[in-house]
């Protein structure tokens, strides 16, 4: 039997709802705690889709506080095979304006205060995150964005910071010297946890202004984010009902090995491994722990 796609989509600043049919909002019990909000779950034309607003409805969650990893496990609790993280950014690139959606590939982690993984003391696993976004998922993120017009760009990378607070001129020049292109608070964790629960990821970092390194607009204006922002999420539901609408209702593999990052990650011998932790990742987990 051929396994069925579920689209995840999680919602980053000025998104925090779609239109889909028969949706409701479900709450899910996660053993890692509590997500971010309520999951809207429905169906498109035979498709399953998963919404979450990732700073919650209302916007109550700083960056720094969103638990990650609830969010992801409570994803793939709801069968996700397909997560595409929509994220208000900051850019590095003269060519990336406000209002450009970036299709990035790469990221540079420079978060600090956030549990990153959901493997540790009792259970060891090592996944490979050389190609962090599944191209098969661009792919269809980029023709979705071709159909409907929406400025883009495919690749580049996201330079992940810990806020809340915007970057210091100093770093932002650093930030260019290194070759990121991008710059956001919410894509890490983000894109580990998805890795490690083996569901396809792919970010469209949506630019609201150049961080604080371009000299003719100067420190980040908060007023002029929120009215790009705006724009950006007119866009994103644009681009997000095209995605839905036109998604493989089949389960596609991952060329990058989104789907079987476990495969041979969990190096903790079976005798050694801590029930307890076993039992919290039944769900991110267990195609490989199920196995005997």
């Amino acid at each position: 039997m051929e396994k069925k796609a579920v689209l995840g989509i999680i919602g980053g600043s000025g998104l925090y709802g779609l239109d889909l049919e028969d949706a409701e909002w479900v709450k899910v019990d996660s053993p890692w705690g509590e997500p971010s909000d309520q999951f809207l779950v429905g169906h498109y034309d035979g498709l399953k889709v998963v919404f979450l607003p990732r700073h919650g409805r209302g916007h109550r969650i700083s960056p720094s506080d969103i638990n990650y990893r609830a969010n992801i496990d409570a994803m793939k609790r709801l069968g996700v095979t397909d997560l595409v993280s929509l994220s208000a950014c900051g850019s590095f690139r003269e060519e990336l304006s406000p209002g450009t959606f970036v299709l990035v590939d790469q990221f540079i982690d420079r978060t600090r205060a956030r549990p990153a993984s959901f493997f540790g003391k009792g259970c060891v696993a090592h996944v490979s995150m050389a190609h962090p976004v599944s191209p098969i998922l661009v792919d269809h993120i980029e023709a979705a964005c071709k159909a409907e017009g929406l400025r883009h760009h495919r690749g580049g990378t996201y330079l992940a910071m810990e806020g809340p607070q915007f970057s210091t001129l100093a770093e932002s020049h650093l930030y260019r010297a290194w070759g990121c292109d991008v710059i956001g608070m919410t894509n890490m964790p983000e894109a580990k946890l998805a890795r490690e629960a083996e569901i396809k990821y792919a970010t469209v970092a949506m630019v609201t202004d150049y961080d604080s390194w371009h000299e003719e607009h100067g420190e980040v204006d908060i007023t002029a984010i929120i009215k790009v922002m705006q724009e950006n999420s007119a866009n994103a539901l644009q681009l997000v009902k095209r995605l839905v609408a036109d998604f493989p209702r089949t389960f596609e593999p991952c060329p990058a090995g989104s789907d079987t990052a476990l495969e041979h990650a969990i190096i903790t011998a079976p005798e050694a491994r801590d029930p307890a932790l076993l039992a919290k990742l039944d769900a991110v987990a267990g195609r490989v722990l199920n196995r005997g």
